[in-house]
């Protein structure tokens, strides 16, 4: 049989640990925490010792998933890795890293959330990033417009070596001829 009131007792005493806005919801995982171990427990009842030690366990659930994003930086190199003491160019050299007052905690930031842009517009962080696979559009219509002033013949020679054909005697000695040219234009 569940004692429902022993289960909201106990966790009443555990649901202040939380943040705020999160008080009541562990509360209620708490209650049901302990009836899930009741149940699997079968006919013996919760001791008190064993209650207090599961809702122990489920506030150390909670705050390990709040704090699961989350990454120690050094506040003045912006390390995201634990900092190293022994190498810190910074005068203050603690001799644990929990009494480092240069140590914070840097939430990681989620890709899907949505981000203001200066103009208001909201868009997803992820379509922000540069994408390497892009197309640079500024080099692409330079490109396009050199090739419009190039000699047909140059175009020809270079689509064949861009599809990785053999270029033949001809083909070569005209490629040779324009790179002298072009070398000779620019010094």
């Amino acid at each position: 049989m569940l004692d429902w009131g022993k289960y909201i007792t106990v966790a009443d005493r555990f649901q202040r640990k939380a943040r705020a806005q999160d008080r009541e919801d562990l509360r209620h995982d708490i209650v049901l925490r302990l009836a899930e171990v009741a149940q699997r427990n079968g006919d013996k009842p919760l001791t008190t010792v064993s209650m207090l030690r599961v809702a122990s366990f489920v506030v150390m659930e909670y705050w390990h998933s709040v704090n699961r994003g989350s990454v120690k930086v050094c506040v003045f190199s912006g390390v995201a890795t634990k900092p190293k003491y022994a190498r810190c160019k910074w005068e203050y050299k603690p001799s644990s890293c929990h009494e480092c007052t240069y140590l914070a905690v840097r939430p990681v930031e989620s890709l899907n959330q949505e981000i203001e842009d200066s103009e208001g517009n909201t868009q997803a962080l992820m379509d922000t990033l540069a994408d390497d696979s892009a197309i640079d559009l500024d080099a692409w219509l330079d490109a396009r417009r050199w090739l419009l002033g190039c000699p047909k013949r140059l175009v020809e020679v270079a689509y064949k070596k861009a599809s990785g054909l053999p270029l033949k005697g001809r083909d070569r000695e005209y490629l040779s001829q324009y790179h002298k040219q072009a070398q000779k234009s620019l010094l």
